[in-house]
């Protein structure tokens, strides 16, 4: 079972209505005008179309089955007062003494640049459960390491 934002899900059927219909059809009109050049043997642009077509294929497939397997979270439901998915936590990092924000995403949505972090990950876990004024202890690649939780809000917020 994968955890996402309703947010996520919408943006996952989204694309995969973009690439079930103006994708396939995209492909199959690459492919149509590759065959026409002749020789499928030796064709680089036929060969380059179909390629383009099991990326997409496989794709269409990743996101069905993602959307099948998909236990949802919404962020409007999302309680404040503990750090769960759906829930944007300012902390103040205790070695590099500064606050920093994060949003608790489901491992598919992550995103450092935009400091969405899986439940999964290393900080994630730590800081999954805790509330308000706790302090967790974060196992990182550079060390042991101690994030105070300042504030919990609604990443909708």
């Amino acid at each position: 079972m994968v955890k996402i934002t309703q947010t996520r899900k919408e943006e996952l059927e989204k694309e995969l209505e973009l690439l079930q219909t103006e994708g396939r059809k995209d492909v199959a009109e690459k492919i149509k005008t590759a065959r026409d050049f002749g020789d499928l043997s030796e064709n680089a642009e036929y060969d380059e179309a179909k390629k383009e077509q099991a990326a997409l294929e496989a794709r269409i497939l990743e996101i069905e089955e993602t959307l099948k397997n998909a236990e949802i979270v919404n962020e409007a439901d999302v309680k404040k007062n503990v750090v769960s998915i759906g829930t944007k936590v300012t902390v103040k990092d205790e070695k590099f003494k500064e606050e920093v924000t994060y949003i608790i995403v489901g491992a598919t949505e992550a995103d450092p640049f935009e400091n969405k972090i899986s439940d999964e990950s290393p900080v994630g876990k730590a800081l999954i459960g805790a509330k308000k004024g706790a302090k967790v202890k974060v196992d990182t690649p550079v060390g042991e390491n101690i994030l105070e939780i300042l504030k919990i809000e609604n990443s909708k917020d």
